[in-house]
């Protein structure tokens, strides 16, 4: 009997098909069914790219057949954020102008390794344009939308990613997260994402926002799945200059390992500000499950934040002065409007950002001398609605799409490793940064981990599909 892999986690889907239990070419016909089924009211795909995954499942049917090895994810559907380079499709980066472009030629390398583990392709997804978002909202393909409301945001800019992981389209997908685009849709959609430590992973073959601070990471419905996506993409790569040269260091075998001796800590001062009751309360039980007692300052995040901005205007403005000039009026007018203010930012003030990160990098990093692992709220809030503009913080109406990430930015500028967790609170989830040490991945997975296994952290069921 066939077994159905609806609702399955990628570990299972791998361990049915390698076992004969089920054909990948049926998983990957399985997910397909989905997406055609749901995606009509989540908008998280952009790309279905049903050929290349039959074939791809076939491949590894056959390799089964023939008593070859395969991976640890054979036959287990994923999708990408549609900045990757995906080999026949022109890479969109959420925008209108990238549709002209050629189609790409080749894969990009965390593709390539997904694939090699035996994972299937199945397609490309929404994302907010040129990575410059925090909504999950998309002029020119449509919002992609939560999968426990669809009236209220994804989360961006990786919001295709978390709405078709949340909405248990495919149990893995890849995103980038550059200001906090993997843990604010991991947030709002009740879901597992990894930022590892800037550099872990290649981003050869990935369309940039901010080179100094992009980091490209994977989503999941469990720890164990985020684990095994994390080790099949982990390596070296000559294509990408800033990717590390340290050996592969896989973290699936260590996730049970006890944390008892873990010394964790909550962020106070800058974290504690700034939050709604939700992002109070699902602090408060992670802290309480970990036995977290103790509150570390992190010193100047406020001024990471602006810091943080003021380089990803820049940055980004710079890669797109050419399509400002000749394609403005194909930009959303939004995103359009914050690059060209990134161009006119004058440069004395780009070198006082770039020298305060480095004293900022150093302050942070003299924590983990005292302290493994520190908890702090991912998003302020629960996935607002689609279309708001503004919110209410601490007494002060703040624009929505620029406070989004107010808690992530001041992490991802320094390129800290943090697993965002969900908290399933009612009616929405909302997440919880869990911030290692640089490159102590292991580290963070193993206290999410922990977290799952006593429910404090889990991925709901999608209640809006």
């Amino acid at each position: 009997m066939t077994v159905n892999t609806d609702g399955m986690s990628a570990g299972a889907i791998a361990q049915a098909v390698a076992g004969r239990k089920v054909s990948a070419l049926e998983a990957t016909e399985a997910a397909l069914a989905r997406i055609a089924r749901h995606d009509g009211v989540l908008n998280s795909f952009t790309d279905v790219t049903a050929d290349r995954a039959r074939a791809k499942a076939r491949a590894v049917d056959a390799a089964i057949a023939a008593g070859q090895k395969v991976g640890p994810l054979a036959g287990v559907p994923f999708a990408v954020k549609n900045l990757f380079d995906v080999k026949g499709l022109p890479t969109r980066a959420g925008s209108k102008i990238n549709r002209d472009l050629a189609p790409s030629s080749r894969d990009a390398t965390l593709i390539e390794r997904m694939e090699a583990q035996g994972a299937v392709l199945v397609g490309a997804l929404n994302m907010g344009e040129y990575a410059y978002d925090f909504t999950g909202e998309n002029i020119h393909d449509g919002p992609s939308r939560n999968p426990h409301d669809p009236t209220r945001m994804s989360g961006g800019s990786s919001g295709g990613s978390g709405s078709s992981v949340g909405g248990g389209l495919v149990p893995i997908a890849l995103g980038s997260d550059t200001n906090g685009s993997i843990r604010v849709p991991s947030s709002f959609c009740g879901i597992f994402g990894l930022k590892p430590t800037y550099g872990r992973l290649s981003r050869a073959r990935s369309f940039p926002f901010v080179a100094s601070f992009d980091h490209l990471g994977p989503f999941a419905r469990s720890t164990g799945d985020l684990a095994l996506a994390y080790d099949a993409m982990q390596g070296p790569d000559a294509d990408d200059a800033a990717c590390t040269t340290r050996p592969v260091e896989p973290v699936a075998p260590l996730l049970a390992q006890d944390i008892s001796g873990l010394r964790v800590a909550i962020a106070g001062g800058y974290f504690q500000n700034n939050v709604f009751p939700e992002a109070v309360e699902a602090v408060a039980r992670v802290a309480k499950a970990l036995n977290a007692t103790s509150t570390v300052e992190i010193p100047e995040a406020a001024r990471a934040r602006a810091a943080a901005y003021v380089i990803s205007t820049t940055e980004g403005a710079s890669l797109h002065l050419d399509r400002l000039r000749q394609r403005p009026n194909d930009f959303d007018p939004a995103v359009r409007d914050r690059l060209i203010a990134g161009a006119m930012v004058p440069a004395p003030l780009v070198d006082r950002a770039q020298k305060f990160r480095r004293w900022y990098r150093a302050r942070v990093l003299e924590l983990f001398r005292t302290v493994d692992v520190i908890i702090a709220p991912a998003t302020p809030c629960i996935a607002p609605k689609l279309g708001q503009v503004m919110f209410n913080l601490d007494g002060v109406d703040l624009p929505v799409r620029a406070n989004i990430g107010i808690h992530t930015q001041p992490i991802s500028f320094i390129g800290l490793p943090v697993v965002a967790v969900p908290v399933p609170l009612q009616p929405m989830p909302i997440g919880v940064q869990i911030i290692a040490a640089p490159w102590r991945e292991d580290v963070a997975l193993r206290v999410a981990h922990a977290l799952e296994r006593m429910g404090v952290a889990a991925a709901p069921a999608p209640r809006g599909i």
